[in-house]
């Protein structure tokens, strides 16, 4: 239970169908001092959780998870920008806490499931084994974030909201009398409250930042960078280029790190029909062979058709049919049949 009108409904739906439940709240950060966390997380948040566990009067906890929301989600992030990747700290956080952490807990209360508010749905294949679909409500989907879970976690998962859209969910709370039924969502990385990730990342790396060139496509430089975190593949603002010499776009179009590069050229220049994936994940198994899917690069990103062939080693190759703008290192790849989600992985 994030505090959120999500979860919160949630709860209520399974209370209501008779469930015995248990609400379970995340503190992910020291709740000490006036430290500004972000718009959601935040101690306001865990009041809230409590709220309405109490006005559908059901047992409420918050587990401390700050450790663990450091070593998994915080660490990682700052890592990947330093690496010039671009993280996706949602995913990692949905799979190696909610679920992996989260399931752990779980069995101290003798649960059988864990349930939350994510927009997505879990269904029983005819070869008995278990499939992530996305959610009913095309605009809230988060299946992309769930793409790691297995079939172990997945059989343990319940998500109330996922055969819902979002103004029916709202409406359920009115109707229930929820404190949080008018809470808005939230927008942003929770634990970065002003979107500075720039600065985020300075003050939390290990490594001291190093400035770098900016260069084109033959390695001309256009300008210098305090900083190879500060860009991310497809960006065409804060280049610094004060406009190109043809007076076309400049777009990062990739990131050499150990070379503190960032290398800019025209829009065409982030057309990419290929990509590799690492830390793949299979959900009913890994296929015998190569795979016809819609393959998503980006949350908002409308999936597009590809083959997709496992290379072993937890591996796999994408190949569009057409080339796709930005294939960002350090995103998800997933990859789908329809509404469900057949596995995905990290880009590499």
């Amino acid at each position: 239970m994030s505090g959120g009108v999500d979860s919160s409904v949630a709860a209520a739906l399974l209370a209501e169908q008779g469930h015995e439940v248990i609400g379970l709240s995340m503190q992910l950060y020291d709740q000490s001092g006036d430290h500004a966390f972000g718009s959601c997380c935040s101690i306001e948040d865990l009041y809230d959780a409590r709220r309405v566990a109490a006005a559908i009067n059901i047992p409420h906890y918050i587990l401390n998870f700050e450790k663990q929301f450091n070593e998994h989600v915080v660490s990682n992030f700052v890592g990947e920008y330093a690496a010039g990747r671009t993280p996706l700290p949602c995913a990692h956080c949905n799979s190696d806490l909610k679920f992996t952490t989260l399931l752990e807990r779980a069995n101290g209360f003798s649960a059988d499931a864990v349930a939350t508010g994510h927009y997505a749905r879990v269904n029983r294949s005819a070869r008995g084994t278990f499939e992530l679909r996305r959610g009913v409500d095309a605009s809230k989907d988060q299946s992309y974030f769930l793409f790691s879970l297995t079939q172990d976690q997945l059989g343990r998962a319940i998500f109330p909201v996922g055969d819902r859209g979002k103004d029916a969910v709202r409406a359920y709370a009115h109707r229930r009398g929820l404190p949080v039924a008018a809470k808005p969502d939230s927008q942003e990385i929770c634990f970065i409250p002003d979107h500075d990730y720039a600065t985020f990342v300075a003050k939390h790396s290990p490594e001291p930042v190093r400035t770098g060139e900016v260069v084109d496509e033959n390695g001309q430089v256009l300008a210098h960078h305090d900083g190879i975190h500060r860009f991310t593949v497809g960006q065409r603002k804060g280049l610094g280029l004060g406009g190109s010499p043809a007076g076309a776009p400049m777009y990062v179009i990739a990131l050499k790190p150990d070379e503190r590069q960032v290398i800019v050229g025209p829009k065409t220049s982030l057309e990419r029909t290929t990509l590799t994936a690492s830390g793949v994940n299979w959900i009913e198994g890994v296929p015998g062979g190569p795979v016809r899917a819609a393959v998503q690069i980006r949350h908002r990103h409308p999936a597009a058709p590809a083959i997709v062939r496992s290379t072993g080693d937890g591996r796999a190759d994408v190949v569009f049919d057409v080339p796709q703008i930005a294939i960002t290192p350090g995103q998800a790849a997933v990859f789908y049949d329809g509404d469900t989600v057949l596995g995905g992985g990290w880009i590499e």
